[in-house]
């Protein structure tokens, strides 16, 4: 509830300074202009009027960014963004809760056509937030280091079947680490996440003889540790001595990282090493002009690259019932997309996440360039 709050009273706060409209204003121009225009570089096409999103709290950090950096250039505009988590994002855009959701998975194939009926043909689904998922683990004395995991080790701990920090598969990996006689103790999410999702289609893709379950945004064990969200997840983590979870990488503070296996080498997170398994992979089986969803190689051996990634998808329509939400959504997305927009959220006190590439921010851009009022 921190977080919601956080976003919500930063909303409120950057719409009182600049106007108090309400969701029946109209915008000031049709046009939502260029990135530049929306971005703030260029104060000619301000919009107004309110929308509303939520989904993925993996996004948390960098929406904030976002909010504030559109909402300064267009002072009459009032964005809201509810960390609910993708599950229930990608539900409340699919309804008409909201007008545009983030999700850390693509739509499937019966979201996809649900989301269609409901924004009249046309769903727009763009990776505009790309960061690490960290493995994160709360060891007091070397929450300063990365121990070495391979994927088998990683998913024979959340599996359960390696259950104390000095088990000798993870003693070999780390030969100059001194690892205690300390109970390990797996978190997951409690609820729907695509952060989940992520995680699991990495254990599936890299260690398909330890890890047997299907890749799903649910956790499969049960009588696990848990929390809600990625605050819910933290908080037990920070709480508890020997534990080791998944959150994005935005978020691990003061937690210790692992250094993932991939090949002979073993990389620690960073946007370059994200931002490189990206440029390995290929487009979704499903992708088109407006679905640019993105296949990750999670098995990869490409050097220097981190396989346990997180793309988080911007859901939008491509019609919406009035002019002021097709304006604004349009409008946002298209600052989220920006070079500016993209640079703010990969500060490392934002989320420090990998901006997207040009080529990808071209198509992002044509596709949000389709948004009009139905």
């Amino acid at each position: 509830m921190a977080g919601i709050t956080a976003i919500s009273a930063l909303a409120l706060t950057l719409a009182a300074c600049g106007s108090d409209s309400s969701a029946d204003d109209t915008t000031d121009s049709g046009d939502t202009g260029s990135s530049e225009e929306t971005g703030g570089e260029d104060m000619g096409a301000e919009l107004s009027g309110t929308i509303a999103g939520s989904g993925a709290s993996s996004q948390e950090n960098a929406v904030q960014g976002w909010l504030a950096g559109f909402m300064e250039a267009n002072p009459g505009a009032t964005v809201t963004y509810d960390p609910t988590g993708s599950g229930t994002g990608r539900e409340q855009f699919i309804n008409g809760t909201v007008q545009f959701a983030g999700s850390d998975a693509a739509l499937d194939g019966e979201e996809l056509a649900a989301a269609q009926e409901r924004c009249g043909g046309t769903v727009i689904e763009a990776p505009l937030y790309i960061s690490p998922i960290a493995v994160v683990y709360n060891i007091p004395d070397l929450n300063d280091t990365n121990i070495n995991l391979g994927p088998d080790t990683i998913a024979n701990i959340f599996a359960g079947e390696i259950t104390n920090w000095n088990d000798p598969a993870i003693v070999e990996a780390n030969p100059d680490i001194e690892l205690p006689d300390l109970e390990i103790v797996p978190v997951n999410r409690s609820d729907d996440s695509g952060t989940t999702e992520n995680f699991t289609e990495y254990l599936a893709a890299a260690a398909p003889e330890v890890w047997t379950h299907e890749p799903s945004g649910l956790w499969p064990i049960e009588g696990t540790q848990s929390g809600a969200q990625t605050s819910g997840v933290l908080g037990v983590v920070e709480a508890a001595e020997g534990t080791i979870a998944y959150v994005d990488a935005s978020r691990v503070g003061e937690l210790g990282s692992v250094a993932v296996g991939v090949g002979e080498e073993f990389v620690p997170f960073s946007p370059e090493a994200a931002a490189h398994v990206v440029d390995v992979s290929e487009p979704g089986a499903d992708a088109t002009d407006t679905i640019l969803t993105i296949d990750l190689a999670r098995d990869t051996q490409e050097s220097g690259a981190y396989p346990i990634v997180l793309i988080s998808y911007s859901l939008a329509c491509g019609s919406y019932d009035n002019e002021e939400h097709a304006s604004l959504v349009q409008g946002y997305l298209t600052y989220v997309a920006s070079e500016e927009g993209q640079n703010r959220a990969a500060q490392p006190d934002v989320a420090g996440s990998a901006p997207i590439s040009d080529g990808m921010r071209e198509r992002v851009n044509a596709a949000l360039e389709t948004i009009s009022a139905g």
